[in-house]
């Protein structure tokens, strides 16, 4: 992924998973100068849609950009960063995702139990 900054876009690594124990979001992990990386968690819907037209609001907004890239800001107003990713490998991604699990089916792969055993401890 690309940061995009004033003077020139900066090339950045970043990792995208996915795991059925968080079924509705992927993981995206960026890593900059600090030694662990920042981690964002963005909904599987929301990067489909951001494809095809501005999405989101607050913290994450998506939007497509000119030629093959998808936008995202993360972060407040003012205290925001922009990346500029490849559209076709993260919506590809998304639908690998959607191999493992199927949208409409994300509720059956939450473990609920710990968080039941805390209500009722």
């Amino acid at each position: 992924m690309e940061l995009l900054t004033a003077e020139l876009p900066v090339e950045i690594d970043a990792t995208l998973t996915y795991t059925s124990r968080a079924p509705y979001t992927l993981c995206l992990a960026l890593q900059l100068l600090e030694a662990d990386p920042v981690v964002w968690h963005l909904d599987r819907e929301m990067v489909l849609t951001g494809s095809h037209a501005p999405t989101g609001a607050g913290e994450l907004q998506l939007w497509p950009a000119v030629g093959d890239g998808l936008l995202l800001r993360l972060g407040v107003p003012g205290r925001c960063a922009t990346l500029r990713g490849d559209r076709d490998q993260l919506t590809g991604f998304v639908r690998r995702s959607f191999l493992v699990v199927p949208p409409g089916t994300e509720s059956r792969h939450i473990d609920w139990q710990p968080l039941l055993d805390t209500l009722s401890s």
